[in-house]
């Protein structure tokens, strides 16, 4: 395969970050996906994510499985770490990698493919034991690579490109997500740069399982009359819960709204997401009161988007386990190997 390497070359007035860093320097390899796919819009806007956190590319681990969604890491941070898995089991692979260096970001790409199907047990576990990590689900319904035929995300009675119609029922992650005890779950559509970034910046804020379901229109086969993961269609039919902004914590904010529209929720590492209410009655932090929600919107053929769950004091998987503070790559072979007599001290335990 031939790669179309990106000049390294750029304008020496381009806007730097604290580190230094412009916006190019988040960037990665020239996108081989079809022009206008929904897939490189969420690259740009984890790019842009990235760069306004300040955030050091080699700080963070980008992991993927199989399907047009698992391609899209190689288009961002070309600085930083990565590891393109096999179908569907991504989440145990950077589960290992995350036990091993706690001290990383890591970012899970996968599709509707890859973690509604082949995946979707490994997607279960994954949020059910609060890996720390943000989850972006690239969700198009259907499966690019292979021409089109639906995915597990498709919704019954939504129409393919061929003018076939799906009879199965969908598989509504985000959903899933909120049984399975995500901590942070939200919604958002590639084409709403607006509300992905923000998003975004609070999930790699977030300590625990951030789930992160993004609707991207896939421009050859599912972008037609019919599609109900079209660019058209969600547009038209986006149920926005709240307006997002993140809050860097390092910065003071003043606001001035009025008494009952803001809720301001602390993170774990003191910073803030800061959420503009639209609707009064919503409450981001009552993982019932969501669950109804969204099934009372997709009843009536609504997508709904924005943050739709977030715990901020719930435990990650290294709390659950009780791990050592330091990455295991820092330990030297005495801490790792204590030797014969702690193993029977520890088998002792189980007889």
């Amino acid at each position: 395969m031939t790669y179309i390497a990106k000049p390294k070359l750029h304008h020496p007035g381009l806007p730097t970050n604290k580190l230094g860093f412009t916006r190019r320097d988040y960037e990665g390899r020239i996108s081989t996906l079809c022009a206008g796919c929904g897939h490189d819009s969420i690259s740009a806007a984890l790019v842009q994510a990235c760069f306004e956190l300040d955030i050091a590319p080699h700080r963070v681990a980008k992991l993927s499985g199989i399907g047009c969604s698992s391609k899209t890491p190689d288009y961002f941070l070309g600085q930083s770490h990565g590891f393109n898995s096999v179908h569907g089991r991504m989440p145990s692979v950077l589960t290992g990698a995350s036990m091993a260096n706690r001290d990383l970001i890591y970012l899970g790409v996968s599709g509707d493919g890859d973690s509604a199907s082949i995946g979707f047990g490994q997607f279960a576990h994954c949020m059910r034991r609060g890996v720390n990590m943000v989850y972006i689900c690239e969700n198009n319904g259907v499966y690019g690579l292979t021409k089109g035929q639906f995915s597990a995300t498709a919704d019954k009675g939504s129409k393919a490109k061929g003018g076939a119609v799906n009879s199965d029922s969908a598989i509504d992650l985000a959903s899933l997500a909120l049984l399975m005890g995500a901590s942070f779950v939200a919604r958002s559509f590639s084409g709403d740069k607006k509300q992905l970034v923000p998003l975004i910046k609070a999930a790699i804020a977030h300590k625990g399982s951030a789930v992160l379901d993004v609707i991207s229109p896939c421009v050859t086969f599912n972008n037609h009359a019919g599609s109900t993961k079209s660019f058209d269609f969600v547009r038209d039919h986006n149920e926005a819960v709240n307006k997002l902004d993140f809050v860097p914590p390092e910065k003071e904010i003043t606001v001035d709204y009025e008494p009952g529209t803001t809720e301001v929720v602390r993170q774990h590492d003191g910073s803030f997401l800061k959420l503009a209410k639209l609707h009064s009655d919503y409450d981001p932090s009552d993982r019932v009161a969501a669950l109804t929600y969204l099934q009372e919107r997709a009843a009536a053929g609504e997508v709904v988007t924005g943050l739709l769950y977030i715990d901020a004091t719930a435990p990650d998987l290294h709390e659950h386990l009780g791990t050592v503070d330091a990455p295991l790559n820092r330990m030297n072979e005495k801490e790792l190997c204590p030797g014969a007599d702690m193993l029977e001290t520890i088998n002792a335990e189980y007889r």
